[in-house]
Parts: C-alpha cells; sequence; structure tokens
C-alpha cells in the first residue's frame, strides 16, 4: 500500500494547524454547562464566588466571562488589592477576558482610608462605588436572633454615607448604597432607615442598588419604591428566593421578575447584577450558569 499520499495529507494538516490565527481573548466564550456560545448579558456580584476568588481569582473570572457574564461588581478589595492584583493588573485581567468593572462593594472604608480607596476603585475601571452595609462600624449581626442591624445613630450613619458620597462624587465616582432587610423595617422610633436614606441624601451624590431579595424578605414591594423614589434606584442584585425564603438561582424561586422588570425605567436602573449570598443544591459556580441561563428568558438584556 503506499502511503505517502496519506502522510502528505497529515503534514499539511498539521501545517495548517500550525499557521492557525490564535483566538482571541475577546472571540464568543463557550458556556460549560450547554456547550454553545454564551451571550454576553448582565453582570455578576462576584460576592456569590467568595471562597472560589480566594484559590483562583483568575480561573474563575474566566468562567464567568465563559457562562456569559458581560460585567462584574467586585467584593474583595483588600490592601489596596482587588483579590490579590493591584487595580491597574485586575483591569487588564478583566479586559483580557472579556469583563467590564461595573461596581465595587467596598465594605471596609473608614475616613482614613477614603481617598485611597475611592483611587484604587477609580484606577481598576469602576463607575461605582457602592456601600455594602452602614459603614464605620455601625453594622452589626446579631447572633442570638441571627438578624442584621444598624449599631448607630441613624443620623449618625446617614452623616458617613453623604461624606462618603460627597468624596466619591468630588473624585468622578458614583456612589451606591446597598440594602438588606433591616434598612426596610420600621424602628422602634417609627422611622424606616431605607426612607431616612433616601429623603436625606442628595441624588447629585447618592444613590441605591436594591437588593430584589431582600426587599422581598422586609415584605416589602419594590415597586412601592420605585414610585415614592423614582430613578433613585440604579442599580439591582437580582437573587430569587425559594420556597424556604433561602436564596436560590434566578428563575428558580418565587419573586416575580418580569413584574418588577417592568418598572425598570421608573426605578432608575442602570444595570443589575446575579448574586446568590449562600448556595444549597448546587455549588456556586452551578448557581451562576441557572441564574444566566434564566436572564433572558425572565427579559433582563
Amino acid at each position: 500500500m503506499n502511503t505517502r499520499p496519506i502522510l502528505l495529507a497529515l503534514l499539511l494538516g498539521i501545517l495548517l494547524a500550525a499557521c492557525a490565527p490564535r483566538q482571541s481573548s475577546t472571540a464568543p466564550t463557550t458556556s460549560a454547562a450547554s456547550g454553545a456560545p454564551a451571550q454576553q448579558l448582565g453582570g455578576l456580584a462576584l460576592y456569590t464566588l467568595r471562597d472560589t476568588m480566594a484559590v483562583d481569582p483568575r480561573a474563575a473570572l474566566r468562567q464567568v466571562a465563559a457562562d456569559g457574564y458581560a460585567y462584574i461588581e467586585a467584593a474583595g478589595y483588600q490592601d489596596g488589592k482587588f483579590y490579590g492584583m493591584s487595580p491597574t493588573e485586575f483591569k487588564g485581567f478583566l479586559k483580557e477576558v472579556g469583563l467590564k468593572p461595573m461596581s465595587s462593594h467596598n465594605g471596609g472604608i473608614t475616613m482614613e482610608n477614603l481617598d485611597q480607596t475611592i483611587a484604587d476603585v477609580k484606577a481598576a475601571g469602576f463607575e461605582y462605588l457602592v456601600i455594602p452595609v452602614p459603614p464605620m462600624g455601625a453594622f452589626g449581626f446579631n447572633a442570638e436572633a441571627r438578624t442584621m442591624e444598624m449599631k448607630k445613630p441613624m443620623e449618625e450613619v446617614m452623616a458617613d454615607i453623604n461624606t462618603i458620597a460627597a468624596r466619591c462624587a468630588a473624585a468622578g465616582l458614583k456612589c451606591l448604597y446597598h440594602n438588606h432587610d433591616f434598612e426596610f423595617r420600621e424602628t422602634a422610633q417609627g422611622v424606616v432607615p431605607i426612607e431616612y436614606f433616601l429623603e436625606n441624601s442628595d441624588p447629585d451624590e447618592l444613590n441605591f442598588q436594591m437588593d430584589l431579595f431582600w426587599v422581598t424578605k422586609a415584605d416589602a414591594d419594590p415597586l412601592d419604591y420605585f414610585s415614592r423614589y423614582p430613578g433613585r434606584f440604579r442599580a439591582w442584585h437580582v437573587k430569587d428566593m425559594d420556597s424556604e425564603g433561602r436564596f436560590a438561582p434566578v428563575g428558580e424561586g418565587s419573586i416575580d421578575f418580569a413584574r418588577i422588570l417592568a418598572e425598570k425605567a421608573e426605578s432608575g436602573m442602570e444595570f443589575y447584577l446575579v448574586e446568590q449570598d449562600q448556595t444549597f443544591d448546587e455549588t456556586p459556580m452551578e448557581a451562576i450558569a441557572i441564574s444566566h441561563r434564566a436572564l433572558e428568558k425572565l427579559g433582563f438584556n
């Protein structure tokens, strides 16, 4: 048998493969779950992957992009670095994998580190700095009652939040405050903290990131707040609630996202982020893939 033609064909195949252009980092990614090209859609709050990010942040971010997310919210700023990377290094890596730095949760802000934190958030390319809880020692967790709380007078907390927001605005950053459930519950003094924050802040300097799960957990209606404070909820955390009142992947629970999305314009929402504080029946990586596949079906874009 003359094997020369076969050998030549194999050699040609090898040469063609060697000369083929390498795939750009901006080429369409592939979903690990389906094997199909993933549509770049929506954002992910990296708090969901905090344990995974602590081990190998680069591999985790590559998978976030592969699952089809278009942008991220950081929750891992410490000692001037994001997940162990300098601000410019982190910005460069996100660009390499095709993710946009949108917002950064910065719960460790103090008056002493405020200016440096703002500078680092800007250097990493973020548009928004988010205050994730009442800042500067005002946030507490009641272990006995298993509830979150505010440990300082509301006026003092508001003054600190407004100071952070004003400094962000002066530096060209947008500032948001992120809620849990306790801000939507009336205090013993008859005040609802989120309403106090909304009514005692400058919308040119401070707006809000509504966590749809925690609002629901507090038995409040997002649409009520959209109509009473139009344009103030510039971002949403999108997470679902299961039959036991626990966190669930988007589309796997009882929250009526279509109803909420119908009032997107009134809310002022400019971007949204999938988040799941804890997972129960799947790993965090599995949960974010499930959530992303549900986004387009639910009407998110």
